[in-house]
């Protein structure tokens, strides 16, 4: 029990050195380099100045949400966006492009060199902004953020290092749900199914649980050689159980007030005879896929659920019920933590991700990202940018 009480201790203190890092504004993005295409013919006239005439077009139902044709001038903070980071984000999109965007991609990617004035143009000529409101006419909804983890790793079982992360197992087809969080640790059946799976070991129960909570993180990989490289583990599969939150089971005991990352290391550290029983609390298990991450794919994040790897500050995870994959999203939330009026691109989604105006945030990785993701709660207003009609 000392053992564990110092090595919780040990992982208390770099908690607390990553909650001290200022949060600060978005992680700086790598531009890649523009994709070389022929010229297309150039659009139509583009308008000079930010439009404020509302359109006379009919609101489009979308699953959950409803669009609300309005005026260019309904988007604050149109005309100071840097949209070329935004642009960078696009680019991506139009690896995978969905039929309604696949015909601008061309344009698209003429201007990844162009000037935001340019940019801007062709983004009042070419699309028709919606505003995104639920069915019950709420224009008003939620943005919190998430966040690709960092953290050291070893490829076999060693002092220190002792929390596996699995591939699927060949028998999670079989059974649904699968075993749970507690089966895995302790049955006999499905620890033998989960045999060789391994992929590496952590030294933190804690890291592990925010890895399957994320879907995908950073690894500098030790191999037994001594060699180090970084890798990054993607979401796979999961083991079919609902998630449930070891930070609401601690507040619905009395257990503590605080239930923010930080405030559950402390209980760990107050009650180490009981870190199981918390964990457990959460039967929900994530098993990843290794990828290889060179010096350029470190620039981007994992590659979200259009398929494409996410850009920091520029890509979100939404509804495709109420928003489809690849689309275009002006995005505007003020609050403690941020202060966002921007151009976003639709290219993820998430099991908590519900509802017409829903949006997370993809803010990066590492300390400051997730001390970013750990806090963003605050009220989002959207507007889609749909193609227009010719």
């Amino acid at each position: 029990m000392t053992m564990l009480k110092m090595f919780l201790r040990h992982t208390w203190l770099l908690v607390v050195a990553a909650v001290l890092v200022a949060c600060g504004s978005p992680p700086t993005i790598q531009t890649p380099a523009p994709v070389p295409v022929e010229k297309p013919p150039a659009p139509a006239a583009l308008p000079a100045a930010v439009s404020s005439e509302v359109p006379t077009l009919p609101n489009l139902q979308r699953g959950t949400s409803r669009w609300v044709a309005v005026s260019w001038s309904e988007l604050p903070g149109l005309e100071a966006d840097t949209l070329f980071e935004a642009w960078n984000a696009w680019l991506k999109s139009c690896e995978r492009p969905g039929p309604d965007f696949a015909p601008l991609c061309a344009e698209v990617r003429r201007l990844s060199i162009g000037t935001d004035g340019e940019q801007r143009q062709w983004l009042m000529a070419r699309l028709q902004p919606y505003r995104v409101e639920s069915l019950q006419d709420q224009s008003s909804g939620l943005l919190t953020a998430y966040y690709e983890p960092e953290f050291e790793a070893r490829r076999t079982l060693g002092p220190g290092f002792a929390v596996p992360l699995f591939r699927p197992p060949a028998s999670l087809n079989s059974r649904k749900p699968w075993f749970s969080r507690q089966e895995m640790e302790t049955l006999p059946e499905a620890q033998a199914a989960l045999r060789g799976r391994e992929i590496a070991y952590l030294a933190d129960p804690v890291q592990a649980m925010l890895l399957h909570i994320q879907g995908s993180g950073r690894l500098r990989m030790t191999e037994p050689d001594g060699s180090q490289k970084w890798v990054r583990l993607a979401y796979a599969a999961n083991n079919g159980q609902a998630y449930q939150s070891i930070g609401r089971w601690l507040l619905d005991q009395g257990e503590v007030r605080d239930a923010s990352w930080p405030g559950i290391h402390a209980w760990m550290l107050q009650n180490p005879q009981r870190v199981s029983e918390l964990m457990w609390r959460n039967p929900r298990v994530v098993f990843f896929k290794e990828e290889t991450l060179s010096d350029f794919e470190r620039g981007f994040g994992p590659r979200g659920a259009q398929g494409v790897p996410l850009t920091p500050g520029r890509s979100i995870a939404v509804d495709p019920d109420s928003i489809p994959f690849g689309t275009p999203v002006w995005l505007a939330s003020d609050g403690p933590q941020l202060s966002l009026q921007r151009l976003v691109l639709a290219q993820d989604t998430g099991s908590a991700i519900r509802g017409a105006v829903r949006a997370d945030y993809f803010a990066g990785w590492g300390a400051q990202a997730g001390e970013l993701a750990g806090r963003l709660k605050q009220p989002l207003r959207m507007w889609v940018l749909w193609p227009k009609t010719r």
